[in-house]
């Protein structure tokens, strides 16, 4: 058994460069050739391979340390058969293990300033370990945003590009700036007038990586219908308090929300998730917590209400209005927008008919609910006005199929009709 010290060997015209990744641990056993650290300097970027095998004993180096020849990296503990110095100068120098700057430039794909990647002009900055693995997934790293300093690119990042499609971990760790389109654009704004300039406000700049992702990872397919609630409203507005007489205000949304409950104890499929479609895993919940968009000065918020499914009309109304004002006052937890079942983006208080929803993701479906109006509808023998709500349903097509989601609405339909207004009230 023999303590070796492994140094930084003679890789060309490395001097005083960084190291970017550290490739093994304390008490690994490695073999020879076996990459050790990544270092990358303003020209290019290489793996350090190791001479011999054995046991880490000692790393003696940390990420961002500056390194040159003959600096130590580690020490193993070898049960190699030969004798060898301590320095590794005689080892390192071998022909077996001694390779030139051209050689390891050639097996470490060495990138310079000047190379130019998928015929882009544009470098980037990414170690030999993870350009290989884009190469094996198929993947353009050129087109990837990197979220390391001075945009690296980290195998995390191509994992998430592959899977989304855009640097998804790029947009999330850097929630303070905005998306940016490839698209140039060729004049400025104020070329043609006057402008104003202000700051995108800070929910909304939190809100768009979560967008932007849900919007290109969810194949949205959006179901429009509508529904005859005139029972409902009658009902709804002939509620009383059995103490004092008085009339009772309840928001139509909380008959939506009990309504939309029973459709998805029915169909279970839109109380679901897959956050890896490959891993061909579906998580089924449980539990009932209705997503509830809420229009705020600062920006739309999506809290959830628990346990939908266990309160009733008056208690639901309420608790919707102390929701919606702990957003508006900017005091409501922020695991609060977290754990939905199924989210309602209601826009009921302002007007409109049919709109195109974005799922909540990692839930999917999404019901948009617009403004109520009176139709004249052709029932029996003749025309008679009735109270119509305009529906919109996204869903994942991935789970959902258009003939689920008709009956889903159909469900819906028929909880807010009225043989059931009255049970859902309860």
């Amino acid at each position: 058994m023999a303590l070796i010290d492994i140094k930084v060997p003679n890789i060309g015209d490395f001097n005083d460069v960084e190291i970017i990744e550290i490739l093994v641990k304390e008490g690994q056993q490695i073999n020879k050739n076996d990459s050790l650290i990544t270092l990358e300097s303003d020209k290019s970027s290489v793996e350090v391979p190791s001479n011999h095998s054995g046991k880490i004993s000692k790393i003696n180096v940390r990420v961002g340390d500056k390194v040159s020849e003959g600096d130590l990296i580690l020490k193993i503990v070898s049960s190699e058969k030969q004798n060898i110095k301590s320095d590794n100068k005689e080892t390192s120098t071998t022909k077996e293990n001694h390779k030139s700057p051209e050689k390891i430039q050639e097996k470490s794909e060495i990138r310079s300033n000047t190379q130019t990647i998928s015929n882009t002009n544009k470098s980037v900055l990414a170690s030999p370990k993870v350009r290989k693995f884009a190469r094996e997934l198929g993947t353009d790293i050129s087109k990837i945003l990197g979220s390391e300093k001075f945009g690296r690119v980290t195998e995390e990042d191509v994992k998430s590009f592959v899977k989304i499609g855009i640097n998804q971990k790029h947009l999330l760790n850097n929630n303070e700036e905005n998306y940016k389109p490839q698209i140039k654009i060729e004049y400025e704004h104020s070329d043609f007038g006057d402008i104003d300039v202000k700051d995108i406000p800070r929910i909304k700049k939190l809100a768009a990586p979560h967008l932007v992702n849900s919007f290109n990872t969810i194949p949205h397919v959006t179901h429009h219908d509508e529904i005859d609630i005139t029972e409902m409203e009658e009902f709804r507005n002939s509620l009383t308090d059995h103490f004092t007489g008085e009339k009772l205000k309840i928001t139509p949304l909380a008959f939506i929300m009990k309504a939309l409950v029973g459709a998805l104890k029915e169909f279970p499929s839109f109380n679901s998730s897959i956050e890896d479609m490959s891993s061909g895993k579906i998580t089924f919940k449980k539990y009932f917590h209705i997503g509830i968009a809420v229009d705020t000065p600062n920006g739309l918020m999506v809290p959830k209400i628990r346990h939908v499914d266990k309160k009733n009309i008056q208690n639901l109304s309420v608790e919707l209005k102390e929701v919606a004002k702990k957003c508006r006052d900017l005091k409501i937890d922020k695991k609060e927008f977290y754990g939905g079942s199924m989210t309602i983006s209601s826009l009921g208080g302002i007007g409109g008919s049919f709109f195109t929803p974005i799922i909540n993701y990692p839930e999917v479906a999404i019901l948009g609910v617009s403004k109520s109006n009176t139709k004249q509808i052709f029932l029996g023998d003749r025309f008679t006005s009735r109270t119509i709500l305009p529906i919109s349903l996204s869903y994942d097509h991935r789970i959902i199929d258009g003939a689920e989601a008709a009956r889903f609405c159909n469900e819906i339909r028929d909880n807010l009709g009225k043989n059931f207004a009255f049970k859902l009230a309860v």
